[in-house]
């Protein structure tokens, strides 16, 4: 059933999801698999996956899909990492829904108020289609489907609409039924769908006659034809949304709302009268503490949004009204994506050292933001219920957990034990992940003075429910950890970068600053190697290339400094060099290290150099993991006659041939004589790159789809 206060109840079993898939698990994938699946059929509420990079992670994950065989979430911390997720699964359960919940904005400005400059920024957003196509898809699956897997990113923890109103605007349709044509007009309607007879899109419908033609929100390339006779609806049909032939003859059809946030009409009166009641009150106390703008801007805001709603059933930043279109009290929590899901599900969250961190930050920034924006007027306080979920209630929303990385974090290895009956909220910073493992097996457990925290469980050390993922199917072994001293760090390094480069192999170094990043890429350029740097100045489209243009040996070195981590697939990497490794902090801590040492494990001649003249905690940590785990894998290989292979995946496309087809067109354009001519070609380059820009993002390719739509607004602006 679906939980108690969505007031939406359906039978929940445990169904079997079938996994396709031309290999069967291997090395520590096997018992990983058997011993989480155990936990989770015990009930414990967290697991830990441990695993190692380039061990399969995914796979094992898919396993225990099959295995649990309950709904499942599987969260990631960003886009590129979802969709890359999001395909895998779908190519190991094409049978099941597996669908794709990320922020639905190509480009987001939130709206906020700087009072020391008196500067107000309107919200401004670009909205993705496809991406809100696959959102309300999913919505629609787990409203009707049991057998659904949801990749998601962190805006599941953001608002939505009710799923109890969801699963009410719904208008089925059935051959044979009595149904004034006129009432299912008016019904697609009240679902937010708009009737264009012209240009047929999602989310609309066209009227010809007795034929109906609906174009689904969530459905690509598919629309539904609804023939009336009188007032029977005498067939339903598929069609091609665009060239209108008829695919398939269906005996009912279901029709699910157009967006995300939908209301019945009773509800929505309901919640205007709410609005303007608290508006009354809310000018009323401006008026009174002589904040007499403040008192004028809520009012015009507040009036101009009402009217919206009454004449066209939404407004812009409708979300910010949510608690009062949902009948939610002050303070209580939002409706989300995990309210669509039933009670009994499983969550998975992959690189869970960034992703439960993100997860407990997302609520106090959002609260500065919109908090100012009341005090000055711009918002009613009911905008503030408009939310991200608080840790605490994240956490009571999601029964079973299943968190996946390479270094988990210390929240990660103090839950993972099968006598917590309440999570505890480590406190961030207060020990490192290799701290916090030595105390569990020391048999301690921090005590609420310790950190601060009143109100959670103490419970003494036990059996903790950590799963280690150490042998990859590659043979492949951790790379070798060497240390060397500061002095004449610059000049090794380059003679080092040389011996790779002659093996044709690349080479990572990491640095501390963006200053040094771009003057050690300066100065080993002057050596004759091909160099580039990376930081957070480089643009994300650049970052694509450069990163392409080293396993494509263009480049033999790239510098960086905090990008060269998690999600960074680069196989022919063989050596990666960190600089003034004992610089303990956040860039040198022990999770960074073992991160960044990571990306030279997909290669048979991986190592990681570290130039130091102290031992750190940290740098200790990461000696002590990578001995630990190249023991093991050296004796799995040899006592199965493994021999290692460095791994081998084809190169991405360049995304620079699009700026070739920019320029030839300006060359073209140039030798135009009639300037109405030249307009012409510049509209038609345009409108094939939006053509372009569209097919990528339908197939999640967002780093191309997000160069296109550069390359667009500089034609527009030329």
């Amino acid at each position: 059933m679906l939980r108690q206060d969505s007031q939406v109840t359906r039978p929940l079993h445990l169904l079997p999801f079938t996994l396709h898939s031309d290999y069967s698990p291997s090395g520590d994938q096997g018992p990983a698999i058997e011993k989480l699946v155990k936990s989770i059929e015990a009930g414990n509420p967290h697991q830990t996956l441990l695993g190692v990079t380039g061990s399969g992670k995914t796979f094992t994950a898919a396993n225990i899909i099959e295995r649990v065989g309950k709904p499942t979430l599987v969260m990631s911390h960003n886009k590129t990492l979802a969709a890359q997720l999001y395909s895998e699964l779908k190519n190991f359960f094409p049978d099941h829904a597996v669908e794709y919940f990320v922020s639905y904005f190509d480009y987001y400005q939130p709206e906020a108020y700087i009072p020391r400059s008196d500067t107000y920024i309107e919200k401004d957003s670009s909205i993705n289609e496809e991406i809100e196509r696959l959102r309300l898809s999913t919505m629609g699956s787990l409203i009707t489907r049991e057998d659904v897997i949801v990749v998601a990113s962190v805006s599941c923890i953001y608002g939505l609409g009710s799923p109890e109103d969801y699963q009410n605007m719904m208008l089925p349709v059935k051959v044979g039924d009595e149904l004034d044509r006129e009432d299912f007009l008016t019904g697609l309607v009240s679902l937010m769908f708009e009737r264009n007879d012209i240009a047929f899109s999602r989310g609309q419908f066209r009227v010809r006659g007795d034929v109906v033609e609906v174009h689904p929100a969530y459905l690509e390339d598919t629309a539904i034809r609804v023939e009336f006779f009188g007032d029977e609806i005498e067939r339903i049909s598929q069609i091609n949304a665009l060239t209108g032939t008829r695919m398939d003859t269906l005996d009912s059809h279901t029709f699910f709302p157009a967006k995300q946030f939908v209301t019945d009409k009773n509800k929505l009166n309901t919640a205007i009268r709410a609005i303007k009641k608290e508006a009354t009150e809310r000018v009323a106390w401006f008026e009174k503490n002589d904040k007499l703008i403040e008192a004028q801007r809520i009012r015009m805001r507040t009036d101009f949004d009402i009217e919206m709603m009454q004449e066209m059933g939404f407004c812009q930043g409708i979300e910010n009204y949510s608690r009062h279109l949902t009948g939610r009290e002050p303070g209580a929590r939002p409706y989300t994506l995990l309210d669509f899901f039933p009670d009994d599900y499983l969550l998975l969250m992959d690189e869970s050292h960034v992703s439960v961190p993100q997860v407990g930050g997302m609520y106090e920034g959002d609260k500065s933001r919109k908090t100012t924006l009341v005090d000055h007027g711009f918002r009613l306080p009911s905008a503030l219920d408009n939310r991200p979920l608080k840790f605490n209630e994240f956490m009571q929303m999601t029964r079973q957990r299943v968190y996946i990385s390479a270094t988990p974090g210390p929240f990660e290895f103090i839950n993972s034990r099968p006598d917590n009956k309440k999570f505890i909220p480590w406190k961030r910073g207060e020990l490192s992940a290799a701290q916090a493992l030595k105390k569990i097996r020391q048999g301690i457990t921090p005590s609420g003075a310790d950190q601060g925290i009143d109100d959670f469980d103490v419970h003494t050390a036990g059996a903790h429910l950590i799963v280690e993922q150490i042998i990859r199917p590659t043979g492949l072994i951790d790379p070798v950890i060497t240390l060397k001293p500061l002095k004449g760090q610059i000049d090794e390094t380059i003679d080092m970068c040389r011996d790779r480069v002659d093996r044709c192999e690349r080479v990572l170094i990491t640095t501390l600053t963006k200053k040094t990043a771009e003057d050690l890429s300066e100065y080993i350029q002057e050596t004759g190697l091909k160099v580039r740097y990376i930081h957070a100045d480089v643009s994300a489209i650049e970052r694509v290339e450069i990163l392409r243009a080293l396993r494509n040996a263009e480049v033999d070195v790239l510098v960086g400094i905090n990008l060269l981590r998690e999600g960074l697939d680069l196989p022919e990497v063989s050596l990666v060099c960190i600089l003034d490794a004992d610089k303990e902090g956040f860039l040198r801590n022990e999770t960074s290290l073992i991160q960044t040492a990571g990306r030279a494990a997909r290669h048979i001649n991986g190592e990681c150099v570290l130039f130091c003249d102290v031992v750190t905690d940290s740098i200790q940590a990461l000696l002590n993991i990578t001995e630990h785990r190249r023991s093991r894998q050296l004796a799995h290989n040899e006592t199965h006659g493994i021999t290692p292979q460095s791994v081998v995946r084809a190169v991405q496309e360049s995304l620079s041939h699009y700026e070739a087809n920019k320029e030839s067109s300006e060359d073209f354009n140039q030798g135009m004589v009639a300037e109405d001519q030249a307009s012409y070609n510049a509209v038609q380059v345009i409108s094939e790159l939006e053509e372009e820009m569209r097919e990528a993002a339908a197939k999640l390719e967002f780093e191309r789809a997000a160069h296109l739509r550069d390359q667009i607004k500089q034609l527009k602006r030329s």
